[in-house]
């Protein structure tokens, strides 16, 4: 069959409040034209991010039911432990509330200043947990990760020559661990390649630097794997995944992407006084080291969340729905990130508002059009989540682009649809959109919460 159908059925509606374009002017406004400001029940399709907003199944909810609340040794972090364990085999398994908790519990571990963190592309709760300690954190991805335009099938992957030259020009002693971003965030929802993954490790085990994976979208990732990387067309989901998980010594992981939920993460590794210490950490911040600031009925969730992800129908279907947004937009002249990523599809601002200086921030005057026209909120990724660099001063990052994050198991294909239908209406008046400058900023992460004017 040509048409790929969603590999499950609808139990369960939520309404969707139409809106007007003139009352979405009112809404932006009063937020300042920043989107994360917008209240949600003023957005018609949310494609901020796939993050925590996926639709749970009913084996899912069902489990919820089961979960034991116990303050320690609860039966549910035992079944939360082994379903991870059966995709990532690490030693030390420690759960968290989501993954930026992850993060910072692993960095305040083992960064601090003077230290580097290698990475293909760092996202950006990643760099600021790890700026947060004096750290210094170095994307490292290949060229093809930096050219929209590009139809390389691995741009997610580090380029292993320029890492071997920073640790030589830094020292191994100044590197804790290296990281590797699946998929890459980013750089478009890019995969990384199993034999980059190796050539990495490789690289890694002869400078001793341990290599840590952030895996918030691994299955979608090990899907890439199957079907454009030689020789694992006839390897199943789960075996693709645990090699990838063979080569790391540990991982931050969200749960509220390739876990199917709403809530939830973990801290993994093999290293067992990193782990020590982390657990200490994670008591201070988070909770007991068998809850970690997750209910009992989270950990259930996530249990069964970790069967689904790795099923193949589901992940034929997720990556096929993405590609066909991606393939319509790019079959209309919209400028696109190439080829179709796994989570989202990438509008690329800058070239399809050449008008717009990246001072003036292409990407966030195009999400906000995408929003007055037609109430889809997206997200952006560019000068304004990374042109602010640590010592104060601003530089356009490297690429400009608008995010439509698909959340899991939520839109149908009509939903899509209007989605194309508006961006190809926006790109036909595109000559018309303004420049944007920020009023407002806070000391990091100004993206959530900077206000926006657009330029006189």
């Amino acid at each position: 069959m040509k048409t790929i159908i969603e590999p499950f059925r609808i139990k369960s509606v939520e309404p969707i409040e139409m809106t007007t374009r003139h009352q979405r002017e009112r809404y932006i406004h009063a937020a300042h034209y920043n989107l994360f400001s917008l209240e949600s029940q003023h957005v018609l399709i949310d494609l901020l991010t796939d993050s925590g907003t996926s639709s749970m199944s009913a084996r899912q909810w069902g489990a919820i039911m089961t979960g034991d609340e116990s303050y320690a040794g609860s039966p549910s972090f035992f079944r939360f432990e082994s379903a991870v364990r059966k995709l990532m085999p690490f030693k030390n398994i420690i759960p968290t509330h989501q993954g930026r908790a992850a993060e910072k519990i692993l960095f305040s571990v083992v960064a601090g200043k003077g230290k580097y963190i290698p990475n293909n592309t760092h996202f950006d709760t990643t760099r600021a947990n790890i700026e947060f300690t004096g750290a210094q954190a170095v994307d490292l991805v290949v060229s093809e990760g930096l050219n929209p335009a590009s139809e390389h099938p691995f741009k997610g992957n580090m380029d292993v020559q320029r890492l071997i030259d920073f640790i030589n020009e830094i020292g191994e002693d100044n590197i804790p661990i290296c990281m590797l971003t699946l998929t890459n965030n980013s750089g478009g929802g890019q995969p990384v390649s199993m034999d980059n993954i190796r050539e990495v490790k490789s690289v890694c085990e002869h400078y001793g630097i341990p290599l840590f994976i952030d895996a918030c979208r691994f299955a979608e990732n090990a899907y890439f794997i199957k079907i454009r990387e030689k020789g694992f067309q006839n390897r199943d989901i789960p075996s693709i995944v645990r090699e990838i998980f063979s080569y790391a010594d540990g991982v931050t992981m969200s749960a509220k992407k390739d876990g199917l939920v709403n809530i939830g993460g973990w801290l993994a590794m093999n290293n067992d006084l990193w782990a020590s210490q982390a657990r200490t950490l994670l008591i201070l911040t988070e909770g007991f080291p068998t809850y970690g600031g997750l209910a009992g009925r989270d950990l259930e969730a996530i249990a069964v969340g970790l069967e689904e992800i790795v099923q193949e129908d589901y992940l034929r279907y997720r990556i096929a729905s993405t590609q066909y947004l991606g393939d319509h937009l790019f079959e209309a002249g919209v400028p696109t990130v190439r080829p179709a990523g796994g989570h989202a599809i990438y509008i690329d601002a800058r070239a399809m508002l050449p008008h717009i200086p990246p001072m003036q921030y292409p990407g966030q005057s195009l999400a906000v059009e995408l929003y007055l026209h037609g109430g889809i909120r997206g997200c952006e990724i560019g000068t304004v989540m990374f042109g602010r660099q640590a010592d104060g001063t601003e530089l356009p990052s490297r690429m400009d682009l608008v995010r439509l994050a698909i959340p899991r198991r939520v839109y149908t294909q009509s939903h899509i649809d209007y989605v194309i239908e508006a961006i190809i209406e926006v790109n036909e008046h595109k000559h018309n959109l303004q420049g944007m400058k920020i009023t407002w900023e806070p000391p990091s992460l100004r993206h959530f919460t900077s206000h926006f004017e657009y330029c006189l």
